[in-house]
């Protein structure tokens, strides 16, 4: 697959993970009245937000013309959830130290 083929869901995967999962997680640590979650159950957070889109990234059809940008947004999920767990995504982190400086 070219570059250029899957441009767009790199972007997605960029930007996904923090602007879902961090944002939506937030706000649920705020409702909650948790001002200082553990930076581990933010990460959890962040995951179990955004795997509730999960259902967007199987959305193609299965059929032979699609195999391949399955198979890069199947391998971009995974990676980008561990990134989350060992904390590697940068944004992820950022965001979670905004939220305890300013909740």
């Amino acid at each position: 697959m070219r570059n250029d083929e899957r441009f767009e869901i790199e972007r997605a995967f960029d930007l996904l993970p923090h602007v879902v999962g961090c944002s939506w997680a937030s706000i649920w640590f705020r409702m909650n009245g948790t001002k200082k979650p553990t930076r581990k159950d933010f990460r959890e957070k962040t995951i179990e937000y955004f795997k509730i889109i999960e259902p967007v990234f199987d959305s193609f059809p299965k059929e032979e013309k699609f195999e391949a940008i399955q198979k890069y947004i199947d391998f971009r999920r995974k990676d980008e959830v561990q990134k989350i767990i060992d904390g590697l995504n940068p944004e992820v982190e950022r965001r979670y130290d905004r939220y305890v400086d300013y909740g």
